[in-house]
Order: structure tokens, then C-alpha cells, then sequence
């Protein structure tokens, strides 16, 4: 019997798990994909890097308690039909009803055109993980610090913020031996700083964010630091964390990361070599290859197609831009971020949409890219939490002329045929805009494109641009 055939067999099964059958027959894998963001925070300095938390525990103010979830089940074991009612009813015990996409898509729409356009590089952003590193700054910011965040996030409130950021939060998390997702955050502080412990209880209970403390002009706390950040990301941004080190005006870091894993629904299978024509010069590289029935979309300036991930693990979307449009025109159009959160309930509604055969290539690859936030932030409105004497962290601190000196995202994001591995910090085919032919289509990603993956909610986990291989 395959899995197919037992999901049918169990009585008063929802019907969503119908849908999403076809994503589960396989054993997990997929890749790897984080993200972190680090806010240090001094007299004049901070600094920007970032499932369960490091071992800690001689810092900890106040540490985060993760739900538990139960294991996905063995289709081979004889307790299958139990296994999985149990591991159902975890995931249903993680979903929210609010609609808190919305509240979402103004800020993704701002902040990826901000930080991913005007480069010939390559580029990686994850909205979601800088998304919870600012409303966890908003709770440590008072005045008009805060009130630019909140603009900026699309809240009238820090209580409507930080309950929107709770619901991401549980909707995301998956930590089932199959998939794993987790938004993880803390805060750092430094020994001299007297901070508000009811502070550290908000962080905790709607974050699930730990708070540590010691003394952060140390080596060896510096080096917990660095642990912790390594353990969020699975160790893919060992390098770049290595170089981070708190100066001596360093009083606090924020930290937040993203760990993502799944496996491919259906793994590529066809690799051979080809030309990737990039923006600065033509590059030959592997290609992987596999044809299937899906939806071909497309767009004003656009197509795009996509490559299911398994168990939960949500949807990888490749969006070229036409002939003769550029991948900065895509950041700008309105269009493609509405493209983008056109998923709902596991289905992409977008109205321009065709079921075909698509034989479709995309070259492996494995890409870094570093961010710096400040200019970007700044040009959308958060520009007092970078001033001495404007910035306002009262809430968490009574230490004057504290400030973000620095503000950067880092990230790394690779696929292969097995699936994708990306990782994060934050230190804070040749087709044409129209219905395809009726039988099948070649979608070849031989030129700058877009990438994202979105979760089965509807929200994009990374948004990324590959211009050069």
C-alpha cells in the first residue's frame, strides 16, 4: 500500500491533506535555508549578524519554551494511523486564523525592491526574518523610533504588531524530523546595562526570543554569541559569522534567524551542461532538468513556473523577466510582488494560468550575498534608531546616546538535485509574456531571474535574484 492509498483509507481525514498527499511520498530531505539578524547596540556602535537554543543557560535572563511537536510518521511502522492523528493535530495546533498576510505584503513590497535591486550581483533577501528582527526592535525602541518601525511594518500599534508577529511566528514553525522551519530571536546585553525584565517576558512569550547577559567586551561571551548563531543557521554562515566580535562600546545585540529544510517533491534527475548568459558575462554551468504537468504562469513582463517541495515545505516559484526587461524592472513592478502573494490554501491563484507540460531547466547553484540594511531602512522612514541623538531605546534600557551603527543581512542559498540550502544573518524559457502553446513548453533559466520561496500560507521565507553564475 502507498502512502496515497493510506491518507484515503483514514476516516474524516481533512480534505486539505487530499490536496497535499502528493507532496508526502517521498522520504524527507530537501535543503537547508536560514537566516539571522543581529542588532548590537552601544554607545555609538551595533552591529547586524544572525532551532532550539544553544546551550546558554549561565547567560540566560529569560529563554523561549518552543511547542512540541510530534514526529511526521513512518508509513512502515504498524502504529502509522495513530502516528499521524497525532502529527496532524500538531500542525493544526500551529496554524492561525488571523489574516496577517496582508499586513505582510507592504512591507516585502518596500523592502525587496530596497535591498535586492540596482546590482549587476546576486542577491538574496529573507523578508520574514527581517521582518521579525524590527518588530523586536520595535519593542526595545520608544517614540519615534518605534513609530518608524510601525509605519514601516504596517502596524497602528506595538499590541497589533507583536500579536501579528506571534501568529508568523506559530504558522511557520515546523520542527517534525521532516521538516524543519523556525524563527528563532534573541537579545544580548551586557553586564553594565539595567534592563526591563518585563521586556524580556514580551520577547520570550510572543518572540520566543531567550535574553542572555554578560560581559560582552569578553571573548568567551562573544564566542557564545557566535555559537548560537551558527547553531540557527546549521553551520552554512560559519564564515562570515567567524568575523563577527562586539566592540568595547558594545551594550546590547538583537539577534533573529531563520532555519528552513524540506526536500523536493520531485527530484531532478537530468543534469547536463549548458550557458548561463549573465549580466556581466556568459558562464557554463550545470543545468538540472525535469519535465511535468504544472502550472505555467505569466505576467505583463513576466513568466514563471515552480518546483513543489515536500511535507510542508512549501513552493519554489522561478519568475523570468521577458526578453529585453530587466530583473530591476520585476523589483519595481507591482505586478510580480502581487504574483507572489497570489498563493492561498496551497493553490496560486493568479488569474493568467495554464496546467501544461513544462520541461523545465534551472542551473544549480550555490550563492552568498550581504546586505547592508541601514541605507535601506533609512530610505523608507527608520532613520532615528541610527542617531545618537534621536535614537530612543528606553523601554529596554535608561542608557543614553545608544544607536545602530550597522545593519546587515547575510545569506546563503544553494539548490542542487536533492533540493535547497540557504542560510542567513542579518547583522538587522526563453518564454514571452502570453499563453504558452497548448502541449508543453520549455522554461530555460539562462538568464537573470528571480527566486522565492513561499510557504503554504502564502508568505515569502526568501526572495532572491541569481544575475551571475
Amino acid at each position: 500500500m502507498n502512502e496515497h492509498d493510506i491518507y484515503e483509507a483514514i476516516e474524516n481525514i481533512d480534505n486539505n491533506i487530499l490536496k497535499r498527499s502528493e507532496r508526502t511520498k517521498k522520504p524527507w530531505w530537501i535543503g537547508l535555508t536560514a537566516a539571522a539578524l543581529v542588532i548590537a547596540i552601544g554607545l555609538g556602535t551595533v552591529f547586524n549578524s544572525g532551532q532550539n537554543p544553544v546551550v546558554t543557560t549561565a547567560y540566560a535572563i529569560s529563554e523561549a519554551n518552543y511547542p512540541k511537536m510530534a514526529k511526521y510518521p513512518d508509513e512502515n511502522s504498524p502504529t502509522f494511523h495513530d502516528d499521524y492523528d497525532k502529527w496532524w493535530e500538531s500542525i493544526k495546533e500551529q496554524e492561525r486564523e488571523t489574516d496577517y498576510k496582508n499586513g505582510v505584503q507592504p512591507f516585502v513590497e518596500q523592502t525587496a525592491q530596497q535591498f535586492l535591486s540596482d546590482t549587476e550581483q546576486n542577491k538574496v533577501y529573507s523578508p520574514l526574518n527581517v521582518y521579525m528582527a524590527l518588530a523586536m526592535l520595535a519593542e526595545i525602541t520608544g517614540s519615534d523610533s518605534r513609530q518608524q518601525i510601525l509605519d514601516l511594518l504596517s502596524s497602528d500599534s506595538i499590541e497589533s504588531l507583536r500579536a501579528q508577529a506571534n501568529d508568523i511566528w506559530n504558522t511557520h514553525y515546523m520542527n517534525d524530523g521532516a521538516t524543519t522551519s523556525i524563527l528563532a530571536s534573541s537579545l544580548w546585553l551586557d553586564d553594565g546595562v539595567k534592563f526591563n525584565q518585563q521586556v524580556m517576558d514580551i520577547l520570550a512569550k510572543n518572540y520566543y526570543a531567550s535574553s542572555y547577559k554578560g560581559d560582552m567586551s569578553s571573548s568567551e561571551f562573544n564566542e557564545v554569541f557566535k555559537a548560537w548563531l551558527s547553531e540557527q543557521t546549521g553551520g552554512l554562515l560559519d564564515d562570515q559569522i567567524e568575523g563577527i566580535k562586539f566592540t568595547p562600546d558594545t551594550i546590547m545585540a538583537l539577534a533573529t534567524t531563520i532555519y528552513f529544510r524540506s526536500k523536493w517533491y520531485q527530484e531532478f534527475e537530468d543534469t547536463k551542461a549548458d550557458v548561463f548568459h549573465g549580466a556581466t558575462s556568459d558562464t557554463t554551468c550545470k543545468f538540472m532538468n525535469a519535465s511535468k504537468t504544472g502550472n505555467y504562469f505569466w505576467g505583463n513582463n513576466f513568466s514563471a513556473t515552480y518546483h513543489l517541495l515536500d511535507n510542508y515545505g512549501g513552493t519554489m516559484y522561478f519568475i523570468l523577466p521577458d526578453e529585453g526587461v530587466g530583473v530591476d524592472e520585476l523589483l519595481k513592478d507591482k505586478e510580480v510582488m502581487d504574483f507572489i502573494f497570489s498563493q492561498k490554501d496551497w493553490e496560486n491563484e493568479w488569474e493568467n494560468k495554464k496546467e501544461i507540460i513544462i520541461n523545465l531547466s534551472v542551473p544549480k547553484f550555490d550563492i552568498t550575498s550581504q546586505i547592508d540594511l541601514q541605507k535601506g531602512l533609512e530610505n523608507l522612514g527608520v532613520t532615528d534608531v541610527f542617531d545618537s541623538e534621536k535614537s530612543d531605546f528606553s523601554p529596554v534600557t535608561d542608557m543614553k546616546n545608544t544607536y545602530i551603527g550597522k545593519a546587515q543581512h547575510d545569506v546563503r542559498f544553494a539548490i542542487d538535485e536533492k533540493g535547497v540550502t540557504a542560510a542567513a544573518y542579518t547583522v538587522m524559457l526563453k518564454c514571452g509574456s502570453g499563453p504558452p502553446p497548448d502541449d508543453e513548453i520549455d522554461f530555460v533559466l539562462d538568464r537573470p531571474f528571480l527566486f522565492t520561496i513561499i510557504s503554504d500560507d502564502g508568505l515569502p521565507l526568501f526572495i532572491g535574484v541569481v544575475n551571475q553564475l
